[in-house]
This record gives structure tokens, C-alpha cells and sequence, in this order.
């Protein structure tokens, strides 16, 4: 994931097995996982490049190509972001504990100053740096970022101007080779914008918003590997050598995203089809830990799965509604379904600011009144005028409290953790449909708004990007969640804490806000999880390591 985008992953991460939907979890096998401790635990084989040899495939499954390449585009999924980094300017890298650094493929200095209380970055572009039609990387790259996502132009649609829209200019320093950025005041999150670029020729609404739509337009790329081809019947993506590449070249021959559902998935790894698949819960976890000349390489999962309650649905309008179905949802209990015999536990979620092994960590879901409470919930939709039938739903004016959670993909995980769902709200009253749509649906599920619930994930690639992407997540029309007032009332609380100068202060702040946000029921975090890789032996800088972020030319396979 790109440190400018963040991703709304499906819930596949997070599988599950249908039979765990009781409170008691069977008997755990295996060595204790708990979240502490993977916190402290990076495991990605990292190896320098003389380790590794030249050539050789990397393939892994994916949702496929999404009709929507452009990672700053509204409709933007994780798929997006992914696909765009292998053949695309990619800025900076980061060390597994979070520590941000610059790429010296691209940028051979970057200088931050405070200058009349505004933030000024410098960043020096390599002179070597070119996109691969021939256009030089300078200014002007910045500045197609810049003019896209500031918010000033309507007719862009953006996932974010978070940070961007409070840059006054965006110029040439010394030459062109160099980009002056300046803030109006004293942004202290700027390592959060500019980890990629667009082409200067994606210079107006109509080209960003639809040029890569089905199109990846290579000839605006630029870095180690470039796209060899995108299967329009299947939508696997291959990407291979750069030939235009000015850096040291990839150690792979080709890099390769299959479009496999999970299922599919874990069957592709186990034929050695594919080099590596996640395994952070029990169905795929069961099914590789035995094989041979395989590794499970884990860490804390970077992730937060949630449920999104759709304020704009008939149903949903009543914010007392969706309370008591946050309440009536026990969290524990789809935790143990979740980890069902991999002996993993964690402290529940309270945040998607911070992770729990963070310092600072606030549990702002038990500030905010929020907790498991079945009684409660019957007792909210007794007062809101909803009464039990016969058949134990309840009813109002004649209408059925009736809601509609799809279930995206043909994810184990989904299924299961959608169907625990449907038996808690059943408890209560509520009568939860499950239709299941095609994970290549997901962007349109959201942007459409076609449900009432959802299961989502929430990921995030560096150590303090909830905070300046609060709004990304809480208040940003792309989300898919938020309703148009806490938009507009969380959007101007965050610009206000992000004016502010000292980086501590803003997390008080924003750990404040977000007790105010998960007031209105709109979203509920469940659980993290443990992020756990199979891989194929011998595969380098490459699997489960927290915040880590390397060059991909040096992703390979050991001598």
C-alpha cells in the first residue's frame, strides 16, 4: 500500500470457519499467537541484492485488475494502489518500526524547513529520473498531484485532499530537477504526500478521472518493472523489466498478479502455481502449514476489519439503529470465530488512529460508550417504535427491520464472519440478508452505497497514518459511510487539529475526534489479526514485515 492511499481491503483477510459461531471457541492448537508479540516481530527474509539471483517469477493472486488503475481516483481500491506501485514513480521506503526514508532511485535529497511558521519541502529529483515515454521527472510531476487533489476543482474525484489542499504552491526550486512544496502552516505529516506521481499529461479532470479506467497507460510510468500485459478475460497483470529503467534493474524477470478469488487461491499455492498467498486465518493456515519447502512468515497485521453502517440507507437513518446494532454485535465472540484453532488472541480494537502495540494507543470505542450489550440493543429499537413479530423481527409502520450485508468474493472468511452476523442481529430483531456479489463488484458496492451493512478492512502502511488521514477515513465522500453533515463537521474539526505545530497535540486531538466520530455509529472495528504469508522458500524481502517498504528491484529469490 502506498502511504498516500490508503486501502478499503475486503474483509477476505479475515477468514473464518462456519462451524465457530458460538461463544466457545474450540480447543486451540499450535503455538500461542498472541498481538504483543508479533508487534516485535518482522518476518520478510530480507536479504541484500548479491544474495539474491537474477531472474525467475514472483506470482501471487490478487482481485485482479480493477477498472479504475488511478490510485488518487475516488474509486480507487488496494488493488489500485498495488499495481500502480510496480510500475510507477514510488517516492520513499520504510523501515519495519515505521522510520520514513527517501528513495534514492527518484529523490536524492528532500529537506524540510519551517520558514514564517510554513512547512517548506525541497525535494531534489534524481537527474537520471524519467518517465517512460521520455519525459523528465521534475516540478511539474509534483504539481499534477498537487492541482489534482487540493479540492479546488470539483470535477476532479479524489479519495483525499488531506494535506494537499492546504499547499499554497508547488514550484521549481533551483531547476526543474527540484520541487519546492509550501504549506500554509506547519504541516507536520508532509512525509504522508507525494509517495507517488502522475505523468504531467494527466493534467485535467477528464484524463484523471477516466484515462485509467481499463488502461495503465505504461508510457506514464516509471520505475524497475513496466507492464508487459493486462489479460482484458481475466485480468491477470504481468509486469516485467524496465528497459528504460536508470536504476539498478529488478532481480525478477517478471512479477505476476493472478486473478484468483481465495479460495482459488490457497488451491493455486498448494498446486505451485503461485509463490505465495496470505494465510492469516484458519482454512488457508490449515491447508499450507504442512506443506514442504514452504514458510509462514508473520507479523501484526497492519489492519483493522470493521463493519460499515450505511447512514444513508431508509433503515439506517435513525442513528439509534445503528447503535443497536453495533451493540448487538459481540466483537469477542467474532474474534474467537475469526482465530479458531490458531491459539491467537489480541485486545479488541478501539481505534483505526492507532494499533494497540502503538505508544499512545487509546481505546476511543470504550470512550465513545460503545460495547456489547444485547439488552441495550433490544432496548434502543424497542424506543425507536420497532416492535418483535411472531417470527421475531421486528417491524415499524408495516416495514421489516431488514438489512442488506453482500457478501463479496467466495472468502470462507466473509461468508462465516457475515453469517455470526446474521445470528446476533437475529437475537435482536433484525433480519440480515447476505447476498453474495463477485469481489470484482467491490468499487461499485461502495461508491454505489448497495448495502446497509458491509465488512471491510482498513490498512494502513506507516506507523502515523491515521492520524493524517483521519479524514480519509472518517469524513471523506470516497468512504462510502460517512453521511454529508459528519463529512462536513469532522472535516472542519481535522483541519483545525491539523494546523496545529506540535505532533503530539494533534494526536490528543485527533484520538478526541475520533470518540466524537464513533459516536455516530457509522463504523465498527472488530478485530486486527495476525498477518501471516505463506511463500514459496527462498523468496527475499518479501512477506510480513510490519511497516517495511523496500525497493521492489531487490524482491527476488535466494541463490
Amino acid at each position: 500500500m502506498t502511504l498516500k492511499n490508503k486501502g478499503l481491503a475486503l474483509g477476505a483477510v479475515l477468514a473464518l470457519t462456519l462451524t465457530a459461531c458460538s461463544s466457545t471457541s474450540p480447543t486451540a492448537s499450535g503455538p500461542k499467537i498472541d498481538r504483543e508479540g508479533l508487534s516485535a516481530s518482522v518476518q520478510y527474509n530480507p536479504q541484500p541484492r548479491e544474495n539474491l539471483k537474477d531472474g525467475g517469477t514472483l506470482t501471487t493472486a490478487s482481485g485482479g485488475a480493477p477498472d479504475q488503475l488511478n490510485p488518487f481516483h475516488a474509486d480507487y481500491t488496494s488493488g489500485s494502489v498495488e499495481l500502480f506501485r510496480w510500475y510507477n514513480a514510488d517516492l520513499s521506503l520504510m523501515s519495519p518500526d515505521g522510520k520514513w526514508s527517501p528513495n534514492p532511485d527518484y529523490l536524492t535529497e528532500v529537506k524540510d524547513e519551517l520558514v514564517n511558521g510554513n512547512r517548506v519541502i525541497t525535494y531534489t529529483i534524481n537527474p537520471k529520473a524519467t518517465f517512460n515515454d521520455g519525459t523528465p521527472i521534475d516540478w511539474r510531476a509534483f504539481a499534477t498531484v498537487w492541482k489534482a487533489s487540493n479540492g479546488k476543482n470539483k470535477e476532479y474525484s479524489v479519495n483525499s485532499t488531506d494535506g494537499y489542499d492546504i499547499i499554497t504552491s508547488v514550484e521549481p526550486g533551483k531547476d526543474a530537477k527540484q520541487a519546492k512544496v509550501t504549506y500554509s502552516g506547519p504541516w507536520v505529516w508532509w512525509q504522508g504526500q507525494f509517495n507517488t506521481l502522475l505523468h504531467p499529461k494527466v493534467d485535467n479532470p477528464k484524463i484523471f478521472n477516466e484515462g485509467y479506467i481499463n488502461s495503465p497507460h505504461d508510457e506514464w510510468g516509471a520505475g524497475p518493472y513496466h507492464v508487459k500485459s493486462i489479460s482484458k478475460t481475466d485480468k491477470t497483470v504481468v509486469f516485467e523489466r524496465n528497459p528504460k529503467w536508470w536504476g539498478k534493474p529488478g532481480k525478477l524477470d517478471q512479477r505476476i498478479f493472478r486473478n484468483l478469488e481465495s479460495t482459488a487461491a490457497i488451491n493455486a499455492f498448494r498446486n505451485g502455481e503461485i509463490d505465495a498467498v496470505d494465510a492469516s486465518s484458519k482454512e488457508p493456515n490449515t491447508q499450507v502449514k504442512t506443506m514442504q519447502g514452504i514458510e509462514l512468515r508473520q507479523s501484526a497485521a497492519l489492519s483493522t476489519g470493521f463493519v460499515a453502517l450505511n447512514p444513508d440507507s431508509k433503515t439506517f437513518g435513525d442513528p439509534s439503529v445503528r447503535q443497536a446494532v453495533e451493540r448487538a454485535l459481540d466483537r469477542e465472540t467474532l474474534l474467537k470465530i475469526k482465530t479458531e484453532g490458531m491459539n491467537y488472541s489480541e485486545d479488541l480494537p478501539g481505534s483505526f488512529v492507532l494499533y494497540p502495540f502503538q505508544e499512545g494507543y487509546r481505546d476511543n470505542l470504550k470512550e465513545a460508550g460503545v460495547s456489547y450489550d444485547e439488552a441495550g440493543a433490544n432496548k434502543l429499537l424497542d424506543e425507536a417504535g420497532w416492535t418483535k413479530g411472531p417470527d421475531g423481527i421486528r417491524t415499524k409502520g408495516g416495514e421489516k427491520l431488514h438489512l442488506v450485508w453482500p457478501i463479496i468474493g467466495d472468502s470462507a472468511a466473509v461468508k462465516n464472519v457475515s453469517v455470526a452476523a446474521q445470528a446476533m442481529l437475529k437475537k435482536v430483531g433484525v433480519e440480515l440478508e447476505l447476498p453474495q456479489r463477485k469481489g470484482s463488484e467491490f468499487a461499485d458496492i461502495l461508491a454505489k452505497k448497495e448495502y446497509d451493512t458491509l465488512y471491510l478492512g482498513w490498512s494502513t502502511g506507516g506507523p502515523d497514518e491515521g492520524f493524517y488521514l483521519f479524514c480519509q477515513f472518517y469524513c471523506s465522500p470516497a468512504a462510502g459511510y460517512s453521511d454529508a453533515k459528519t463529512t462536513v463537521e469532522l472535516a472542519k474539526l481535522a483541519k483545525e487539529i491539523g494546523q496545529l505545530p506540535d505532533k503530539q497535540e494533534q494526536k490528543d486531538r485527533f484520538n478526541d475526534l475520533e470518540v466524537e466520530a464513533l459516536k455516530k455509529y457509522q463504523v465498527l472495528p472488530l478485530f486486527n489479526g495476525p498477518k501471516i504469508t505463506a511463500v514459496k522458500t527462498g523468496l527475499a524481502n518479501y512477506g510480513s514485515g510490519l511497516f517495511f517498504r523496500g525497493p521492489l528491484e531487490d524482491i527476488g529469490w535466494q541463490k
